[in-house]
C-alpha cells in the first residue's frame, strides 16, 4: 500500500492536526516526519481541545500506530508531559507508540542557546519559538548532535557532557552562561522514562508494514512557506516541511508516495518574524484574529493575519505535487461581506508577478486582490456539501479554478464534526 503524506501549504498553523485526526480511522499507521515541539497540532472533538507537539496525531485511534520519525527532534521532557496529559485523559499514549533511534535529541543546552542566539539578533529576530529546534538541528547537520538511540548506550552522560561543553564555549562567545543548572535533573528524570518507550529503527518498521499492505500518513508539521530550502528564508523553521522529507524524515522511497494532502486556510496567517504580503494591519486583519482565535498553540503568540495568497499557495502546490486542497477554518470568514484573493504581485516598477520571490524581492511587492462576495450566514451544523451557501460554494470553485487542485474538504469548525467532505 502507499504512503500518503500531510503537508501545510502555507506557514504553518493551517490545521492539520485536525485533518490528521479526521482522515486516520482510514489509516493502519500516522508517521510524523519532521519538526519537533515547536509545532502545535490541535484536535478537538467531544467538546474539549487536545494540543499535540511531538506525538503524532493519529494517538486517539486505539488501532493505529503512531511513529516518531528519524527526522524529528525530539524534548524528552516536553515528550513526558505530553504522555502525561494523554494519559490523565484517559489515552495510553505508549500503547502503539515507537520512536526513531535516530531522531535527535534536544538538550537543556539547545533551548539555553536557542535563546541566546534569538536575543543575539536584535532587531533582526526570526521569531523562534525558542524551543531548542535551531540549535538541535544545527548539531544534527555538523554531526555532532546526540540521538535518541544514543541514550541506550552506557556512556551518554559523557557523551551529554561533551556536547553541552561544545554549547558552553558558544554561548561564551557571546558572552552568555547557558543556564541549564535546573534543568537537567528532569531532563535526565525525562530521558530515563523515554528510555522505557520502544526504541526502534523506524525506517524497518514502516518499510514492513508496508510490505505488508498497511496505509500510511505522513504528518508534517509547520509549513511549506516555512521549509528550510523552499521558504522565506531566512524566517523559516529548520527542517524540511515538504513532502520530500517525508522521504527523509521516515525513511520511505519516493515511489511509495501517493496521495499528497496540502492543508489551507480560507485565509492566511503567520507567526514570527518575516515576509507576509497579504498581511492586514487594521480591524479587519484583528477581526480575522478574533474569530479564529488565532493565538499559537505553542506559544501563545497572536498570530498575523491576512487574505489568502493564490501566488504563495501556487508555489507551495508545485513543490509538494498536490493532490487536493483541505480548506480549513471558512467559518471565521462567515462575517465578511467581502472576502478578497490575492492573484498576483506588483512590483515597484508596475509590473506583476505570481511568483513567490526570494526575500529582498518579496519586501518590495504589492498584492493584488480580487473581491469575492462573503456569505454572511452561520455555517453551524452544516454536514451536507449541498448546504453551504452559495458564495462559499463559488469560493471554493475559484479556488479550484486558480490552483488547478480540487478541494475536498472544507472545515467550518474546531470540532472533527465539522469537516465537509466535498469529493
Amino acid at each position: 500500500m502507499p504512503v500518503d503524506v500531510l503537508v501545510g501549504l502555507q506557514w504553518g498553523d493551517e490545521g492539520k492536526g485536525k485533518i490528521v485526526d479526521v482522515l486516520a480511522p482510514t489509516y493502519d499507521v500516522v508517521a510524523r516526519f519532521q519538526g519537533g515541539p515547536n509545532a502545535g497540532h490541535t484536535l478537538t472533538f467531544n467538546g474539549t481541545k487536545h494540543v499535540l507537539h511531538q506525538v503524532p496525531s493519529g494517538i486517539f485511534h486505539p488501532h493505529i500506530i503512531n511513529v516518531v520519525g528519524n527526522g524529528v527532534v525530539l524534548d524528552p521532557v516536553v515528550f513526558r508531559e505530553e504522555l502525561r496529559k494523554l494519559t490523565a485523559r484517559g489515552v495510553d499514549g505508549t500503547a502503539n507508540l515507537y520512536i526513531s533511534k535516530k531522531a535527535q535529541l534536544i538538550l537543556p543546552s539547545h533551548r539555553a542557546l536557542d535563546r541566546i542566539w534569538e536575543e543575539a539578533r536584535g532587531g533582526g529576530k526570526i521569531g523562534s519559538t525558542l524551543k531548542g529546534i535551531g540549535p538541535t538541528y544545527q548539531d544534527k547537520i555538523g554531526r555532532t548532535g546526540l540521538r535518541v538511540g544514543d541514550i541506550l548506550h552506557p556512556n551518554f552522560k559523557e557523551r551529554y557532557d561533551e556536547a553541552v561543553a561544545r554549547h558552553r564555549q558558544l554561548a561564551n562567545f557571546h558572552q552568555r552562561e547557558l543556564e541549564i543548572e535546573e534543568a537537567e535533573p528532569i531532563f535526565f528524570e525525562a530521558v530515563e522514562e523515554l528510555r522505557q518507550l520502544r526504541l526502534t529503527d523506524t525506517e524497518y518498521l514502516l518499510n514492513d508494514l508496508l510490505a505488508q499492505g498497511k496505509r500510511i500518513l505522513a504528518e508534517g508539521a509547520q509549513g511549506s512557506l516555512l521549509d528550510i530550502d523552499f521558504g522565506t528564508y531566512p524566517f523559516v523553521t529548520s527542517s524540511s516541511t515538504v513532502v520530500a522529507g517525508a522521504c527523509t524524515g521516515l525513511g520511505i522511497a519516493p515511489k511509495h508516495i501517493d496521495k499528497v494532502y496540502g492543508i489551507s486556510k480560507a485565509y492566511c496567517t503567520r507567526v514570527g518574524s518575516g515576509p507576509f504580503p497579504t498581511e492586514l494591519h487594521d480591524e479587519v486583519g484583528e477581526k480575522i484574529r478574533q474569530a479564529g482565535r488565532e493565538f499559537g498553540s505553542t506559544t501563545g503568540r497572536p498570530r498575523r493575519c491576512g487574505w489568502i495568497d493564490l501566488p504563495a499557495l501556487r508555489y507551495a502546490i508545485m513543490l509538494n505535487g498536490v493532490s487536493e486542497i483541505h480548506l480549513m477554518k471558512a467559518d471565521v470568514l462567515s462575517d465578511f461581506d467581502e472576502i478578497q484573493v490575492c492573484t498576483h504581485y506588483k512590483r515597484p516598477d508596475g509590473s506583476t508577478t505570481e511568483h513567490l520571490l526570494d526575500l529582498a524581492e518579496l519586501q518590495e511587492l504589492t498584492p493584488e486582490y480580487t473581491a469575492l462576495p462573503g456569505w454572511q450566514t452561520s455555517l453551524d451544523n452544516i454536514s451536507d456539501p449541498a448546504a453551504l451557501p452559495n458564495q462559499l460554494t463559488a469560493y471554493v470553485q475559484y479556488l479550484e479554478q486558480q490552483l488547478q487542485v480540487p478541494v475536498s474538504i472544507v472545515s467550518v469548525g474546531p470540532d472533527r464534526t465539522s469537516t465537509i467532505h466535498l469529493n
